[in-house]
């Protein structure tokens, strides 16, 4: 007797018993087009896995500032830079840009972007100091750095103008003033993304921070005291349940009445971070159009 003969069809059926047994997957294969399918699928579940953000780094001159400061790329892999939207990232009380996308910000974003889940945007960060992102000290203007230099800096390197505003902590203060800012100039921002953002209630606590030079100006830009500043642009607010900034952001949630405002189970690290930055993604993924 001779060696047996199989049909391609009995053949192909093998194979997809193979891929399924390897796989783990319980489901039976018996056609061409399903054993395509299914190698095209793995394939994409491969590439999402291994989605890693690209990050890069530089240095430019700010004259709002008076220095030298670093500006923070964080984008998904492979996507093309040019006219690529982009949401500035505001870091937190001695933070600066390297340190910027808290939790796990940027892994999120370009695995999103590899599932195709949401279109491909970036963050940029720069360096803002300690003055909750305004002229607290003369001569060096962290916001006007962010309305007028930041624009520049990205179109000189191809990108997109920025159409949304992210921020953490004394970020999340920024963000909003930020979008305040933008909607007095008659071009407001998208989108706002305050994530445990620096609201505080009481001008003791908020004095020891020696961010603002009287009771006054804080007043002047909190943005507990403008809810309706920010016009038209859509704001997205997370916090944690534990954060000893709850009690401002519960009211600013109240009160404002954000297209998300989100209280979840956590304090103000990096826990809760990673909770909420697929929420924030999803947000800021709505607004995000290419530039042209």
């Amino acid at each position: 007797m001779g060696e047996p003969r199989y049909s391609r069809r009995t053949l192909l059926a093998a194979i997809g018993v193979v891929i399924a047994t390897a796989t783990g997957v319980a489901t039976y294969v018996s056609s061409p087009t399903a054993v395509e399918r299914h190698v095209a699928t793995a394939d994409k579940v491969r590439a999402t896995s291994a989605a890693k953000p690209a990050i890069r780094f530089e240095r430019a001159y700010s004259a709002a500032r008076h220095r030298e400061v670093t500006l923070a790329f964080y984008l998904p892999a492979g996507a093309n830079a040019r006219g690529l939207p982009m949401s500035i990232l505001l870091h937190g009380l001695h933070g600066d840009a390297r340190h910027a996308a808290v939790g796990n910000l940027p892994e999120v974003l370009a695995t999103a972007v590899a599932k195709g889940s949401v279109p491909a945007f970036g963050f940029v960060a720069v360096d803002g100091g300690d003055n909750y992102w305004h002229e607290n000290v003369p001569g060096d203007d962290p916001m006007a750095m962010l309305l007028d230099e930041v624009p520049r800096w990205l179109k000189e390197r191809g990108y997109g103008e920025p159409f949304a505003v992210t921020g953490v902590s004394m970020g999340g203060f920024g963000s909003l003033l930020y979008a305040r800012r933008r909607a007095e100039r008659g071009d407001p921002v998208a989108a706002a993304a305050a994530i445990s953002p620096g609201l505080i209630t009481t001008w003791p606590e908020m004095a020891r921070r020696r961010a603002f030079k009287n009771e006054g100006e804080w007043a002047s830009l909190d943005p507990l005291r403008h809810l309706k500043s920010t016009g038209s642009t859509a704001l997205g607010v997370w916090i944690g349940d534990r954060d000893r900034f709850i009690e401002g952001t519960r009211r600013f949630i109240r009160e404002a009445r954000p297209e998300v405002g989100t209280v979840k189970a956590g304090g103000h690290d990096d826990g809760l971070y990673r909770k909420v930055t697929p929420d924030v993604v999803q947000f800021l993924a709505k607004y995000a159009k290419r530039a042209v």
